[in-house]
C-alpha cells in the first residue's frame, strides 16, 4: 500500500507528518536512518532528556494544582446515585486490565536494555530486547550503523557489558548484537501475523536516554508502508513511541514480542510523537536470527 503519512501537500502549507526514526537519542531529535543527523554527545543529550521530564512534572503540578478537575469530579460524585452492577464491574475490569498490563512490564522489562554507541563527537543511544540465553539483542540498524566498533549494552538491572555487533540487515534497519553474561532474562517472541487492530501493547524502550520507560496502546493499523525510510509492512501503534525508542519491543498483552520499534511521525523534524508510531513485525525481525 502506498503511506499517505510520506507525501507533502503543495497546496497545504502545514508541514506534513513525517515518520521519522525513533532513535537513537540526541540533541537533533529523531532523525531517518538513511540521512543520520550530527552524532549527539552523551553530556548534553542527557540534560536535555532531563530538562524535558522537569518540565513535563512542572506542567502536570500545574494542573493538579487547579483544581477545576478535582472540584467538577467531586460535584459529579456528590450528586450520581450509588455505583450500579454494571458500573462496579467495568470499574472491576479496568482494574483488572491495569494489573494485567502492569505484571507485562514487570516481566518483559528485565529483556529490555539501553544500547550506547560512541560515533565521533559523542556517545548516542538507542534500546534493544534480548531474544534467547545465548545473549543476543535485536536492535535496530540506525541505532549501530555509526559504531566505529562495538557498543555498549545497559542492562536492566544497571550492569553495562560489552557488546558485539554480529551481523545487520541495513534493508530491513535490524541489527543482531550479543552480550557475554550469565542471568540474562531473554523476551518470548511472538506470532505478528495473528495481530489485530485494536489489541492492546507496550512499547519499552529509553526515549530521550529515559530508561525501563514503558508506553502503552493499541495496534492502530496493519501492513503500513513508510517510503521515507524505505520499510514496509510495519505495524502502526499509538503507543507514544520517541527518539531513543528504536530497537525497543513492542508488546502485546500477553508479553510476546510482536515488533521492534522503529520509527514515528511527527509534524516536524525532531518532534515528538504525536500518536503516530511504527513498528517492524517480529516475524520479519526473525530472519536476522538465522
Amino acid at each position: 500500500m502506498t503511506d499517505l503519512l510520506s507525501r507533502t501537500d503543495p497546496q497545504n502549507p502545514w508541514p506534513p507528518h513525517q515518520p521519522a526514526a525513533a532513535g537513537p537519542a540526541g540533541p537533533g531529535g529523531p532523525v531517518p536512518p538513511w540521512t543520520p543527523g550530527p552524532p549527539a554527545s552523551s553530556g548534553p543529550g542527557r540534560h536535555r532528556g532531563g530538562r524535558r521530564l522537569a518540565v513535563a512534572a512542572g506542567a502536570l503540578v500545574l494542573v493538579l494544582g487547579g483544581g477545576v478537575a478535582g472540584g467538577v469530579i467531586g460535584a459529579h460524585t456528590d450528586q450520581s446515585a450509588a455505583p450500579t452492577a454494571s458500573a462496579a464491574a467495568n470499574a472491576t475490569n479496568v482494574s483488572t486490565s491495569s494489573a494485567t498490563l502492569a505484571s507485562v512490564a514487570a516481566r518483559t522489562s528485565p529483556s529490555v536494555v539501553t544500547i550506547m554507541v560512541q560515533v565521533p563527537g559523542g556517545t548516542v543511544e538507542g534500546s534493544g530486547v534480548i531474544v534467547d540465553d545465548q545473549g543476543r539483542i535485536i536492535t535496530n540498524n540506525h541505532v549501530v550503523e555509526q559504531a566505529a566498533g562495538g557498543a555498549t549494552v545497559q542492562l536492566s538491572d544497571g550492569r553495562s557489558l560489552p557488546a558485539q555487533i554480529l551481523r545487520t540487515d541495513p534493508s530491513h534497519d535490524l541489527a543482531l548484537l550479543q552480550v557475554d553474561s550469565s542471568g540474562l532474562t531473554p523476551a518470548t517472541l511472538g506470532d505478528s501475523s495473528t495481530v489485530q487492530v485494536g489489541d492492546t501493547v507496550l512499547a519499552f524502550g529509553s526515549p530521550l536516554g529515559l530508561s525501563g520507560t514503558v508506553t502503552s496502546g493499541i495496534v492502530s493499523a496493519l501492513d503500513r508502508d513508510a517510503q521515507d525510510l524505505n520499510l514496509s509492512g510495519l505495524i502502526q501503534t499509538d503507543a507514544p513511541i520517541n527518539s531513543g525508542n528504536s530497537g525497543g519491543p513492542l508488546v502485546d498483552a500477553a508479553g510476546q514480542v510482536i515488533a521492534i520499534n522503529v520509527a514515528n511521525a511527527s509534524t516536524s523534524q525532531g518532534g515528538g510523537s504525536i500518536g503516530i508510531g511504527f513498528a517492524i513485525p517480529i516475524n520479519s525481525a526473525r530472519a536476522i536470527l538465522s
